[in-house]
């Protein structure tokens, strides 16, 4: 499995907003074969830094979920109320014995 954390750094003005569009690109990647999981979550430590936290089978679903329309459409409309927006981070789980 392969998480994903991509961070936004959103202008204050534009979050209502930005969840608001965030909820459909949430509600129709969760619907995507090989989504374990897709989250948005607010840090706690930097003022207006908000997070995807994102969990999927493989390599492969992520292309598809990169590839949807949704994805093409929406991330664009968000990105453009960011101030700042950084690469997102791929882990992947380690199995520990």
């Amino acid at each position: 499995m392969i998480k994903i954390v991509a961070k936004k750094h959103i202008r204050p003005e534009n979050e209502a907003l930005f969840l608001e569009t965030a909820k459909e690109l949430i509600e129709k990647s969760r619907a995507e074969d090989g989504c374990v999981f897709y989250t948005i979550n607010r840090s706690l430590r930097e003022e207006n830094v908000l997070a995807y936290v994102e969990c999927w089978r493989d390599r492969e679903a992520i292309a598809a979920h990169n590839a949807s329309e949704h994805f093409r459409r929406l991330v664009p409309v968000l990105n453009a109320m960011c101030d700042e927006s950084f690469l997102p981070e791929l882990y992947e789980e380690i199995e520990v014995e």
